[in-house]
């Protein structure tokens, strides 16, 4: 933080805790008008404000969300408030700090630095397998992540993360999932709803209908929940680092720009969606692959390797972590790698 942001802060908490102490002290000239819709305009004060800093006494009626609606434009910036103040909530009379601009967008503190884990599920009930997560341990994984503070946040909103421009939350993390299996819909949906909580789904376009995949309309009624971004997962879930026997250099780069051209002027076409999001089968990647993705024009790829994803990682080889249906709730906490030590290998 700059040293003059530091002297406003300093200053103003000052004057912001006399005046609380104080019912009868004068409002402070520097207050500013509500910006957005009466509906979510906060009912506390503003004592102060900087280009970068406002400082809000909250009113008893205040919520996170309501202040973030009004000085930052959004409610779901809530996180931002409450980070900055190491709060869930506001407290009646109390000043709090809102920052108007983007606070460490890179996620550097001290002697260690913020990674986003990305989670990686398939299948969601059905015969006991490795790849099917039972819609019970699914369910308990959201619960525990909605009652530890983690804020579960769209793939999408990693790419200002990455470009240095945009924080994210403390305990950021993702969740997706591959192939396109039916069960998506019939048991993760509901739990997804049920928290509010966003995923991405990578489908692989040959599977679409066929078998125990989702049909057009289940990933029509997934779109149109507005909590599931769908994505390409290739065209036909070939392992695009193995050629064909006899695969020519000419063929093999035709190939993979079907394989990533074809889903996204599919899904594009029939679902009225942006695709520019993409997913490896089996994880595996190479040179040809990611010159291809770059042509198709892809901004974000996942792989399946394990761990976060610092504001330096590759957009195009972000980690991913896989989620087995033998993980226990001890074994799905420690794959949440939210930070790393500065050094570590």
């Amino acid at each position: 933080m700059r040293q003059s942001d530091r002297c406003f802060l300093g200053a103003v908490i000052a004057v912001a805790v006399l005046l609380a102490s104080c019912a009868s002290a004068p409002a402070p000239t520097t207050a500013a008008a509500p910006s957005v819709a009466p509906a979510r305009v906060a009912k506390g004060e503003v004592l102060g404000r900087s280009d970068r800093f406002l400082i809000y006494q909250p009113s008893a009626d205040d919520t996170l969300a309501t202040i973030a609606a009004q000085f930052l434009g959004e409610t779901d910036r809530d996180w931002v408030i409450g980070d900055f103040n190491g709060l869930s909530k506001p407290i009646a009379g109390q000043p709090l700090v809102v920052p108007l601009k983007p606070i460490n967008p890179m996620g550097v503190q001290g002697d260690r630095y913020q990674t986003v884990p990305i989670l990686c599920y398939h299948r969601f009930g059905g015969a006991s397998s490795k790849m099917s997560v039972s819609p019970a341990n699914f369910a308990a994984q959201l619960d525990w992540l909605a009652r530890n503070d983690y804020r579960v946040i769209r793939l999408s909103q990693l790419a200002g993360f990455l470009q240095g421009r945009e924080a994210l939350p403390k305990r950021a993390v993702v969740i997706t999932m591959d192939d396109g299996y039916e069960s998506v819909h019939r048991h993760a949906l509901p739990v997804l709803r049920k928290y509010g909580f966003p995923a991405t789904l990578f489908t692989y376009t040959d599977f679409i209908g066929a078998g125990d995949a989702l049909s057009w309309g289940q990933l029509a009624e997934l779109k149109s929940s507005g909590l599931v971004d769908i994505q390409a997962h290739s065209k036909t879930h070939r392992n695009l680092i193995e050629r064909v026997a006899g695969e020519t250099d000419e063929k093999y780069r035709q190939s993979l720009d079907t394989e990533m051209r074809a889903p996204r002027e599919l899904l594009e076409r029939r679902l009225a969606i942006q695709v520019s999001q993409f997913a490896f089968p089996y994880g595996d990647a190479n040179e040809a692959v990611l010159e291809a993705l770059t042509r198709q024009q892809y901004q974000l790829a996942v792989t399946v390797y394990p761990g976060g994803n610092a504001f330096f990682a590759m957009p195009l080889m972000l980690r991913r972590t896989m989620i087995f249906g033998d993980a226990d709730l001890e074994a799905f906490k420690a794959k949440l790698q939210i930070s790393r030590a500065s050094g570590a290998s």
